[in-house]
């Protein structure tokens, strides 16, 4: 690929491209840290996009308009006296070296369970009062339950068998439809999380990204119900005029047409 001299160069033409819009560019002039923070998330969701359908050059791109938030970021915080790109820089420098002694101290490990569990205690010694104060608040709530159940795992507290994390999802079933056959609206929400949040704790155990799994799911129901749309327009028929029975024998054809074949 590129020597590390090239990348050297490469983010300093940012650096100066940045400097630049900012005094030159009437829309860069006018941005702060709350204006940007909308449109930082939405590229990182347009980047979970890329990363989802494996198209590197999506990626490529978002990553890219990403390290430009970055680089607008630290413009701002440096006309403001807060920090600058080298304090961002050193600070997570020396942060990747004071968490890995493994690698830049005396510290061995055996595993990455090991590592996660020395990361964890680290963060602790630095000053933070909970294993878990460090998962954002407004985390979308499945990823949120995954970093909280990976952090708890990282200092120990964790399932010993998969086994008995799905006999917990069977338990919460069970008491999701007693609730349910109560009535009782608020304990049925209630129970109802606990499945979600004991089906995302199996997925752990088992290897699986439980919100890369939906997305997946969420994607392949996106494209069948346009191809079922498709289909009803080409027969020139009205899809919310159909029944369900007949939309069903539209589906069905949809799924022919975006099964994976068989090699």
């Amino acid at each position: 690929m590129h020597t590390q001299e090239e990348k050297l160069a490469a983010i300093g033409r940012l650096l100066t491209i940045m400097d630049e819009l900012r005094v030159q560019c009437p829309w860069d002039k006018k941005q702060t840290f709350e204006s940007l923070r909308a449109l930082t998330i939405e590229e990182v969701y347009e980047l979970a996009d890329g990363i989802s359908k494996g198209d590197a050059q999506e990626m490529q791109g978002e990553l890219g308009d990403l390290l430009m938030h970055i680089v607008f970021y630290a413009k701002i915080g440096s006309e403001q006296g807060l920090f600058d790109v080298k304090t961002i820089a050193d600070g997570i420098c020396d942060k990747l070296i004071y968490r890995h002694p493994h690698i830049y101290g005396d510290v061995e490990v055996a595993n990455e369970q090991e590592v996660l569990q020395n990361w964890e205690q680290l963060k602790l010694k630095a000053g933070r009062k909970s294993v878990l104060e460090g998962v954002p608040t407004s985390l979308p709530a499945i990823i949120k339950a995954l970093r909280m159940q990976e952090k708890a795992s990282g200092i120990g507290f964790d399932w010993s068998d998969k086994t008995d994390v799905w006999a917990k999802v069977e338990e919460e079933i069970q008491e999701f439809k007693v609730e349910e056959q109560a009535g009782n609206k608020a304990l049925m929400e209630k129970e109802f999380g606990d499945i979600l949040f004991s089906l995302v704790n199996y997925a752990r155990f088992v290897g699986i990204d439980p919100e890369h799994a939906l997305a997946q799911t969420n994607q392949k129901f996106l494209s069948r119900f346009q191809i079922m749309e498709e289909l009803i327009q080409a027969d020139q028929k009205e899809l919310p005029q159909m029944n369900v029975e007949q939309m069903d024998v539209y589906w069905e054809k949809a799924k022919q047409v975006t099964q994976p074949k068989k090699g």
